[in-house]
């Protein structure tokens, strides 16, 4: 095989503001006049639309001499088949890069910020113009690389589900959790509004905003967790939300860490509407009823993302 075609770059996108209104409301100018009867400014989403299909259009002409090609809209990550040589590029915001890393097994991803202007990109270390340079030092297997630990959910009935930020457990809606959770030799019935399971990955974001509660009841402003933990921890924090304390529900357990030896068990005691969802995506869950019990431990998939 000749070295161009070692390689299949994968290019990850995803639909923009634009093409979901467009989607909703059939047409662009009755989306236009949408946006115009709510005083929202209609030109905002053309720039950003035309600015992300041009970026598109320059990652394509960069990647195609180069090896084989293809493009990957968002929706289709579950079903499709990543090859282990793959190299993966995503062209959008955070949330793009964390869903994209959940399937797969270890190929490197080049995150590009399309709009830097527009999103400051924590997890975007680069731009278009630096692609180019960025592919060839990965396939020379000379770029920098970030290992991220995973979250994983596994169920007594065969069910899996990783997170690359996240893992939330609970009801699925605003009603209460009951379950039972044993963790580090301990274990106590709860009630509560669920329990958010956070990876390195994911610790500036939904735990930051956990954390700060916590703080701001307590009158306090400092924690060792205040700025997260690194991506690549051999760890997960477990939150408990909204603990509810009474005769039979306790509030102990309500914050650690879990590790490879030390992994959180949760059985439920939810005659329906309990879920395991992870990454801030409710329509792909797991359910979690009674019967269910569900293990979170780290998962041996790792992802790779080049800086």
């Amino acid at each position: 095989m000749s070295e161009k075609y070692q390689y299949r770059f994968v290019l990850v996108t995803r639909k923009t503001r634009l093409q979901e209104l467009i989607e909703r409301f059939n047409t662009w100018p009755q989306a236009k006049f949408y946006l115009e009867h709510n005083q929202v400014d209609a030109q905002d989403y053309l720039d950003e639309h035309d600015l992300y299909q041009r970026r598109l259009q320059e990652a394509e002409r960069i990647l195609k001499p180069l090896g084989r090609f293809q493009l990957l809209e968002r929706r289709l990550l579950p079903n499709y088949q990543f090859a282990p040589t793959d190299i993966v590029v995503t062209i959008g915001q955070d949330g793009l890069v964390a869903n994209t890393l959940k399937y797969l097994d270890g190929q490197p991803v080049i995150a590009i910020n399309p709009d830097p202007g527009r999103w400051d990109g924590k997890l975007l270390p680069f731009e278009i113009g630096d692609l180019q340079k960025a592919v060839t030092q990965t396939m020379a297997g000379k770029s920098a690389c970030k290992t991220i630990t995973f979250a994983e959910a596994k169920t007594n009935d065969g069910q899996r589900m990783l997170a690359v930020n996240d893992l939330f457990i609970g009801p699925k809606s605003h009603t209460s959790a009951r379950y039972s959770l044993s963790w580090n030799g301990r274990e106590e019935n709860q009630s509560s509004s669920g329990i958010i399971v956070s990876t390195g990955f994911g610790s500036t974001g939904w735990f930051q905003s956990i954390l700060a509660g916590a703080l701001g009841v307590a009158g306090s402003d400092s924690h060792p967790l205040k700025e997260g933990f690194a991506w690549h921890e051999q760890r997960l924090q477990f939150s408990v939300r909204e603990p509810f304390p009474s005769h039979t529900t306790g509030t102990d357990l309500v914050f650690g860490a879990i590790t490879p030896g030390t992994p959180l068990r949760l059985e439920s005691q939810m005659p329906e509407n309990g879920v395991i969802f992870s990454d801030g995506i409710e329509a792909d869950y797991l359910a979690f009823n009674s019967g269910t019990v569900a293990t979170i431990n780290l998962a041996a998939t790792q992802g790779q993302l080049i800086v």
